[in-house]
């Protein structure tokens, strides 16, 4: 199974971590994983992104 979802997490816009995962279910999984995972991390940022189709699936914390 293609790598298709990458899963990256930043800090001040460095990267620190990268994961691909061929599911979007499984990356979805691992995308809230890692924000109980890195959350407390001063400047983290997490972005779960579809490689294929060239778009981020989402993001947090929210741009909004």
């Amino acid at each position: 199974m293609e790598s298709r979802y990458h899963l990256a997490l930043t800090v001040d816009g460095r990267p620190v971590m990268h994961g691909w995962w061929g599911s979007e279910a499984t990356a979805r999984r691992k995308f809230t994983s890692w924000i109980g995972e890195h959350s407390s991390m001063p400047g983290a940022r997490i972005t779960l992104a579809d490689d294929e189709a060239g778009i981020v699936l989402t993001t947090w914390p929210d741009e909004t």
